[in-house]
């Protein structure tokens, strides 16, 4: 069975097989280069791309048209090759979500070909872009702001890294020379600042090949369902960016499935396209979870209730969406209070980090003159 991903996969088979009990990936031979393809469309790009569509499909230009147009303005190389596909299999007769399906699965979010697949079949294309416009264009501004904040603490902690490690192979290895020269036992900070130095100086080259390697086999291991499991279910679990991170998961879930069911998706379908567009995994894994549960007659605020993740307060008002027939509304409220809350918890958790770090390079500074300076102190009280 060939198909996007495993959800997919399952889709498939349950069309000729009612219960699936195991599905595994084929390994092929170019997997490695599978690794460092193309990376997924950024929805910055998809915003634009949506809001080019809707203009100009209102405007009545024929779908093949419209394709060849926006992929001429494109400037995302990735986007600008799908677009150029996409045309010739639309002109070819093809429908426009499955054409995008098949020329750009894997870098396009299931959102997006959904969404399309809902505004062809409901003959409101111009306005399933618009909405597909509002969410990635909110989406993008959410990672922005994200990013942003912690860009600094990212960036203090690299550069921190560099000098100290500047400090340790060539700065240290001078005074080692003075201190070999006095003849006196040298104190413990500067026996273990020495013994550091002569270290990073000896083995530095392996130290760096071996964080190389270490970065590609967490890339690996992220690519495996263990792998994915874990990273995720870590970034859910930090002291500081934890609760941003769920936040920002619960922000995703509500605004998704609100652009779903406004584009006229079934609430099965508006479902596995959310947990399948959501980016942390475990959280994606959960509202997959709940698919068999509405499949039974049950409701989503109900079957979310047995999710570990789901903050308390997305789970109740999706229930009273439900009860009030008002599902639609009431995630878009809900999304725009987790927006709001991801950027405050994302500026609360810059607060805490800047002096937290300034906290540990002061210790490392510290450190430092100390086992530089005390052994010319016991010098001058020998002399003394």
């Amino acid at each position: 069975m060939e198909a996007y991903d495993e959800y997919a996969a399952v889709d498939r088979i349950k069309e000729t097989c009612a219960v699936v009990t195991r599905i595994s990936e084929v390994r092929h031979a170019n997997e490695a280069k599978e690794l460092f393809g193309p990376p997924k469309i950024k929805h910055k790009v998809l915003a634009m791309i949506a809001s080019q569509f809707s203009i100009i499909l209102t405007a009545g230009l024929p779908i093949v048209r419209a394709v060849e147009l926006i992929a001429g303005q494109t400037s995302d190389r990735y986007m600008r090759r799908i677009l150029q596909e996409v045309a010739a299999d639309v002109a070819a007769g093809h429908s426009l979500a499955q054409s995008f399906e098949n020329k750009g699965g894997v870098q396009l979010p299931s959102t997006f070909i959904e969404t399309v697949r809902a505004g062809e079949e409901s003959g409101t294309l111009d306005k399933a872009f618009a909405k597909l416009h509002t969410y990635y264009d909110k989406s993008a501004k959410i990672k922005a702001k994200v990013i942003s904040a912690m860009a600094y603490p990212i960036f203090l902690c690299i550069v921190a890294v560099i000098v100290v490690m500047i400090i340790m192979v060539k700065a240290v290895p001078v005074f080692v020379g003075l201190f070999d020269g006095m003849g006196t036992t040298l104190p413990l900070p500067t026996r273990i600042l020495i013994a550091t130095s002569n270290f990073l100086t000896k083995y530095i080259l392996f130290l760096l090949l071996g964080m190389a390697i270490l970065i590609i086999a967490c890339k690996l291991w992220q690519r495996t369902e263990d792998g994915k499991r874990f990273f995720a279910r870590m970034s859910l679990k930090l002291p500081v960016l934890g609760r941003v991170n769920i936040m920002k998961g619960a922000s995703q879930f509500a605004n998704t499935m609100a652009t779903m069911l406004s584009a006229g998706l079934p609430m099965v379908k508006a479902v596995t396209a959310t947990g399948k567009a959501m980016d942390n995994y475990v959280m994606g894994m959960e509202t997959l979870q709940t698919v068999s549960g509405i499949e039974q007659g049950k409701r989503l605020g109900a079957c979310m209730k047995n999710g570990v993740f789901f903050p308390p307060l997305l789970v109740e008002m999706t229930s009273v969406g439900e009860e009030t027939g008002s599902m639609e509304a009431t995630l878009d409220v809900i999304g725009e209070y987790f927006d709001t809350e991801v950027e405050q918890q994302s500026a609360r958790a810059l607060s805490l980090l800047e002096p937290s770090i300034i906290i540990v390079l002061a210790v490392f500074v510290v450190f430092i003159l100390l086992a530089v300076y005390l052994p010319l102190f016991s010098l001058y009280g020998s002399i003394g």
